[in-house]
């Protein structure tokens, strides 16, 4: 089997389930935005604006990386603002393949002016519903309502995903600092969303360990890990190359949990030196449930394309492990059985046939 071009894996039908709208915004959509609002930028043009964020985000200053979203998030204050970022997203989906998205913010962080919590759902659905339409059904665009960590929103932003969970919003996230502010802080909002039979996923084992990993599933009942990279400090690999898995990798393994893996965002937080060394590569060929993410397309400099090229450059993957990847994805959306299998059968195993036959 031959090894895809980056025109193929362009073409190719992609799933994206971790990516953060207030991380993924066009550089000229922050100038225009800012100027509105009178708010100064670290750049006065896109270029030397789009490499400000990727030179702070490679920084390896925690700090630094979160200065970035003061600046996203600060100019998504107003309904209209919001909409064009959202509908934006949805446009930028289209043109790198994706055919099924679940994009995740907090709206507890675009209050600032006076929306409400619902004024912001419905201002991100209003620019999602523009640019599903304009794109004529190429594409399903879902939310999901992010609560943060280090706050006390959790079961506010439970309830808003409850309430808007027939409208657009698939689901709920649990996102910021991992050390010293566990999930189980949030427990009464895990367990509100596990009577209403909701779906929610929680960011663990990125910058903080096994127990982030453990309490998201055991304590919180995540139905998936929001990278959950730091699962291979439970994976022992011996020296005749034998692989041992401890009790929660096995768990994680077994039960198909989703990992939802951002290889280029891992490298700029420094949870992998680089794509080749990334966990990712042992992780798929053990075969646990992996799914490519872009998480912060603005910071990371990336797209769904440019994570799949890279993993073809470091692994050596071909079509039809990249299918494999996208249909993890599409089995994992927080979307009803039958439409998840209607986009398997009818958009990506026709999608992928086509390119394979082409090879």
């Amino acid at each position: 089997m031959s090894t895809p071009t980056r025109d193929d894996v362009r073409r190719a039908p992609k799933v994206l389930l971790h990516d953060h709208l207030d991380g993924g915004l066009r550089p000229q959509t922050i100038i225009d935005l800012a100027a509105e609002r009178g708010h100064e930028l670290p750049a006065a043009d896109a270029e030397g604006l789009a490499r400000w964020f990727v030179e702070s985000a490679d920084s390896g200053s925690l700090e630094r990386y979160l200065e970035t979203f003061d600046h996203t998030v600060a100019v998504m204050q107003t309904g209209p603002a919001i909409t064009r970022v959202a509908r934006e997203c949805v446009e930028d989906m289209v043109a790198d393949g994706v055919v099924y998205a679940e994009v995740r913010y907090a709206p507890e962080q675009h209050v600032e002016q006076g929306l409400t919590l619902d004024e912001v759902v419905a201002a991100v659905q209003e620019g999602f519903d523009q640019g599903t339409a304009a794109a004529g059904g190429r594409v399903v665009v879902r939310q999901l309502l992010t609560a943060m960590r280090h706050q006390a929103r959790s079961m506010e932003i439970a309830e808003l995903a409850i309430a808007w969970r027939d409208r657009g919003v698939a689901g709920f996230d649990i996102a910021g600092a991992e050390a010293g502010f566990p999930p189980t802080r949030h427990l009464d909002a895990f367990e509100y969303l596990q009577r209403e039979n909701a779906h929610f996923t929680i960011h663990a084992g990125e910058a903080f360990g096994l127990p982030s990993i453990w309490q998201a599933i055991q304590w919180c009942g995540a139905a998936r890990l929001g990278h959950g990279v730091r699962i291979v400090d439970d994976i022992t690999v011996h020296d005749d190359g034998s692989v041992e898995l401890g009790r929660l990798a096995a768990y994680v393994r077994d039960s198909r949990i989703p990992l939802e893996m951002c290889p280029r965002s891992n490298i700029q937080t420094g949870a992998a030196a680089s794509i080749a060394e990334h966990p990712i590569g042992l992780l798929t060929r053990l075969r646990f449930r992996v799914t490519v993410n872009t998480d912060n397309r603005l910071m990371s400099q990336t797209s769904m394309t440019d994570e799949m090229s890279g993993l073809v450059e470091a692994f050596d993957y071909t079509l039809e492990d990249l299918r494999w990847f996208t249909i993890n994805a599409m089995k994992s959306a927080f979307l009803p059985f039958d439409e998840r299998l209607a986009i398997i059968d009818e958009v990506i195993k026709p999608g992928y046939a086509a390119l394979i036959a082409e090879r």
